[in-house]
């Protein structure tokens, strides 16, 4: 079961479905998608005028193990990675999974979308890079390599408007990579593994770990 709160009025509501333990949310307009153990993807409608009211619109099937990771792109496109080891594409139209990705050798722990560019983490130790070619497909334009596996990702700019890209891996650290170039721009480092990565603003950025530990982190002008 999920619960949902309105952070204005405190209104709640309980949103039954998932079969299991649900390892990813997304949202983008008016939909919620929820991504379960069981290799279900679960999206609702919502509604906000008065009370928040959610209405299951569809359960999107094909994943054959557990959903670990999803994002939401442009021209109406969901992206979802799982334990299959697969990256799935969806169109929240029409609820129709028009792609399939394989390229990973290991759990698809994140994904995140960039400009036109999409990125996927794994416990294999690589980070690609997808980009769409002339009929519409994706393929793998940059495979980066690390020592241990990808746990996270995200992006942010630093103070300079560069583009960073936030990498954690499970040996308790977080990589700081310049975008497009993968430029090493320092680490940071945990009592356990970062589990999950969120950008904030003003500059400031999120890491929650296996402690219990959420720390907040904030760029500093040169």
């Amino acid at each position: 079961m999920l619960q949902v709160w309105n952070t204005e009025s405190g209104a709640e509501c309980s949103l039954n479905g998932p079969v299991g333990q649900v390892n990813a949310l997304e949202s983008v307009y008016n939909l919620l998608f929820a991504g379960v153990e069981d290799g279900v993807i679960l999206a609702w409608k919502g509604t906000y005028e008065t009370n928040i009211t959610f209405q299951l619109a569809a359960t999107l099937k094909g994943h054959t193990h557990g959903i670990i990771s999803l994002v939401a792109g442009v021209v109406n496109r969901l992206y979802s990675g799982s334990k299959d080891h697969t990256i799935r594409v969806w169109d929240h139209e029409n609820w129709q999974c028009i792609m399939t990705l394989n390229g990973h050798d290991d759990v698809v722990k994140s994904l995140m979308c960039w400009d036109k560019y999409l990125f996927s983490g794994s416990l294999d130790c690589t980070i690609k890079v997808w980009a769409s070619t002339e009929d519409g497909s994706l393929e793998v334009i940059y495979t980066h390599s690390e020592e241990h596996g990808i746990l996270a990702l995200s992006g942010m700019t630093d103070p300079d408007v560069k583009p960073i890209l936030y990498c954690s891996c499970s040996d308790k650290s977080i990589h700081l990579y310049e975008l497009p170039t993968f430029t090493d721009r320092g680490r940071l480092f945990a009592k356990q593994e970062i589990q999950t990565l969120q950008i904030g603003p003003g500059g400031l950025f999120f890491t929650g770990d296996q402690t219990g530990l959420l720390t907040v982190y904030t760029w500093l002008a040169d």
